[in-house]
C-alpha cells in the first residue's frame, strides 16, 4: 500500500478526502492540487451523493460547498455530525458573517470563501489533518496504548471521554466536534484557571492567533458547547466568561 501523504507529514496511511461541490470545475481544480500532495480524492456533486460515498467507507476529511441541489451543505453537515467526527471545511461563495457562524455552529471546523487560492486550501487541509490525527498521538496502525484510550477528565457530572471524542453528562453521551473537544480538554485540564482567547485558539486550532475573526470563532464554539453541557446556556454553571480576560471552567466536586 502506498503510504505517502501530504508533504511534511511523514509516512502514513494515505488520507482520503471527499470534495462535495455541484460545480465540477471547482471539484476538479481541488482534486488537481490535493492529488499532487498525495491525497486520495473522491468527488460528489450533491449532498445525497456525498452521503452515499460516506456509507461506503472511511473518509478522513470533507470539503463541502453550501449551495447544492437535493441535500445542501448545511443539511449534509448536520447529518454527518449525528454519527461522525470527520473534519469538515466549508468552501462557499456565501460571505456573510451569519453564514460563517451558522456553518461553524453546526459542526464545520473551518470556512473558506470562494473565490479561493488553491494553495491556501491545501495548507488548511494539511493543518486540519495534522490537528485531527496527530493531536491525540494515536498511531495509524491502531496500536494506541490502553492508557490513552482509558484517559478521562471528570468535573462534576461531566466526563470528557478522550477515546470517543464525546462528553458524558448524567449518563448521556454527547458527541463533540474535534474543536469542541480540544476546547473542553484544555478548560477541564485546570478547572478554575482562566485561559485567554489566544491560548484557547492556539491550543484548539493549533494555529496562530490574530484576534478579530478568531475571537468570533471562539465565541461561536463556546456558545455551542454551552448548549451541549449547560442546563441553561444563558446562565452557564460550567464554562464561565471572565470579562476582558477569557474563559474558565468552574470548579465542581467530581
Amino acid at each position: 500500500m502506498n503510504t505517502r501523504v501530504g508533504k511534511g507529514e511523514g509516512l502514513r496511511v494515505r488520507r482520503k478526502i471527499l470534495i462535495v461541490d455541484d460545480q465540477p470545475e471547482i471539484a476538479e481544480l481541488l482534486r488537481l492540487y490535493l492529488e499532487k500532495e498525495g491525497y486520495d480524492i473522491i468527488e460528489a456533486h450533491d449532498g445525497m451523493d456525498a452521503l452515499l460515498h460516506i456509507s461506503k467507507g472511511k473518509i478522513d476529511l470533507m470539503l463541502v460547498d453550501l449551495m447544492m441541489p437535493i441535500v445542501d451543505g448545511y443539511q449534509l453537515i448536520r447529518k454527518v455530525r449525528e454519527t461522525m467526527h470527520v473534519p469538515i471545511i466549508i468552501i462557499s461563495a456565501r460571505n456573510e458573517d451569519q453564514d460563517k457562524i451558522q456553518g461553524l455552529s453546526i459542526g464545520a471546523d473551518d470556512y473558506i470563501q470562494k473565490p479561493f487560492n488553491p494553495l491556501e486550501v491545501v495548507a488548511r487541509v494539511q493543518a486540519l489533518l495534522r490537528r485531527t490525527y496527530n493531536y491525540s498521538k494515536v498511531n495509524e496502525d491502531n496500536s494506541s496504548s490502553d492508557e490513552w484510550l482509558s484517559r478521562r477528565k471528570v468535573l462534576g457530572d461531566l466526563i470528557l471521554d478522550e477515546a470517543s471524542y464525546s462528553i458524558i453528562r448524567n449518563g448521556e453521551v454527547i458527541p463533540l466536534t474535534k474543536i469542541e473537544f480540544n476546547i473542553l480538554d484544555l478548560l477541564m485540564s485546570s478547572p478554575g484557571r482562566i485561559y485567554t482567547k489566544q491560548q484557547i485558539f492556539e491550543r484548539a486550532w493549533n494555529d496562530y492567533y490574530l484576534g478579530g475573526e478568531e475571537d468570533n470563532t471562539i465565541n461561536v464554539h463556546i456558545s455551542k458547547l454551552r448548549e451541549k453541557i449547560e442546563d441553561n446556556p444563558k446562565k452557564p454553571e460550567y464554562i464561565k466568561t471572565v470579562r476582558g480576560l477569557g474563559y474558565k471552567m468552574e470548579k465542581k466536586n467530581s
